[in-house]
């Protein structure tokens, strides 16, 4: 029985990149398709030489070609795309016209849209009616673990179904790649980034581009402009949340995002003392002042659990929940203080993964799904008003 090589190419095309998370189909990556007696080559033209996942994608394409009718055997190269081919995935990763067409997913920007690259065409979660939460994860200092709340939070959200990206805006102090257990470097596409993923979280960070030992000393315009950079020179797509994890206190980053991500709603992290909460305070005051949204509150150490099943509350009790009703937010949840989430950050295995029934990842969990009960903020800027 002869093969249908138009049906081959059909099952290719619909096959998912597990990189970038689109049909190869529209990504233009199925080069060729030829077949012989009951064999089908597929031959997949690649971004770039060293490209992440190929053994998955290879797996991928071979599962959806080989139900085709007549199918006994399915091979799969690959080769790298010429310049007019990778040039083609970058216009069409960007959301620019390619082949006389608009790129995929983005709507007119007009006035008063949200930052863009060059061209001012913005990314599509930065576009007022884009699906994509962008959350901003708070604190008004250190040592609080604000980032522990953010990856674990965002590995939640992916486990429980949804698409997500993770964005560490924590410019001096980055810790997000080695918290999330990042193994890869982001993939260049000209001058275009395609941050990695892990845990299902695709995420970008300063730690990929500075050696964990140096020191990031830099002005205020350098920071400016890297967080461009990270917003607007990545392909992030449209995920349903786009966890920021914000820098201790109310500077210069602070100020950035305020002006890139006009609609992300701000959520602080306080520990249950009331000095804490006092300084949290202030972070939260800063969003608004920046007319972001402030919609809740997460206590972070709330209590530790000895092997008797007592709770010991180490550093008191009632901050977060003080913090919330100062701010007229809801607490939305308490984190108990464990040596399991404190090394699954050093071991690049979150505790929602490492001991997913535990009582850490339970209360992260339930943080997840009070996020996602609580919908999105429905008011962003004024200047994003419908006139």
């Amino acid at each position: 029985m002869s093969i249908d090589d138009a049906q081959v190419r059909t099952a290719a095309e619909a096959v998912t990149d597990p990189e970038l998370a689109r049909p190869l189909g529209e990504l233009g990556m199925v080069r060729s398709v030829a077949t012989r007696r009951r064999r089908a080559v597929v031959e997949l033209a690649l971004p770039v030489a060293e490209y992440p996942q190929v053994d998955e994608l290879t797996r991928r394409v071979q599962a959806a070609v080989e139900p085709v009718e007549g199918v006994a055997e399915v091979a799969v190269e690959t080769g790298v795309m010429s310049e007019e081919e990778r040039a083609r995935l970058r216009l069409l990763l960007r959301g620019e016209p390619v082949d006389g067409h608009e790129g995929h997913g983005h709507e007119g920007h007009g006035h008063g849209a949200p930052l863009g690259h060059e061209e001012g065409r913005p990314n599509r979660f930065m576009l007022p009616r884009s699906k994509t939460r962008v959350v901003g994860i708070s604190s008004g200092k250190g040592g609080v673990g604000k980032s522990s709340v953010t990856v674990n939070l965002a590995v939640a959200l992916a486990r429980a179904g949804y698409e997500v990206g993770l964005l560490d805006a924590d410019v001096y102090g980055f810790s997000v790649p080695k918290m999330l257990g990042v193994g890869t470097a982001p993939l260049i596409i000209d001058d275009l980034m395609v941050p990695p993923t892990a845990h299902g979280v695709r995420c970008l960070s300063m730690g990929f581009f500075v050696p964990d030992e140096t020191p990031v000393i830099w002005r205020g315009p350098m920071l400016h402009k890297a967080l461009e950079q990270f917003l607007v020179d990545a392909y992030w797509g449209e995920p349903d949340f786009l966890l920021v994890d914000m820098p201790p206190g109310t500077g210069d980053v602070a100020l950035s995002l305020g002006q890139y991500l006009s609609k992300a709603e701000i959520y602080v992290v306080t520990t249950p003392q009331p000095a804490a909460q006092r300084v949290a305070q202030r972070s939260a005051y800063a969003a608004r002042k920046l007319k972001l949204a402030v919609r809740g509150v997460v206590e972070n150490m709330s209590w530790f659990t000895g092997d008797d099943g007592t709770r010991y509350e180490l550093f008191g009790s009632g901050g977060g929940e003080s913090l919330a009703a100062d701010l007229g937010v809801p607490l939305l949840g308490q984190v108990p203080l464990m040596p399991a989430v404190r090394e699954g950050g050093d071991e690049g295995v979150p505790v929602v993964v490492a001991d997913p029934d535990g009582e850490a990842a339970r209360a992260f969990g339930a943080l997840a799904t009070a996020l996602v009960d609580l919908g999105p903020a429905r008011v962003y800027r004024q200047e994003l008003s419908v006139r």
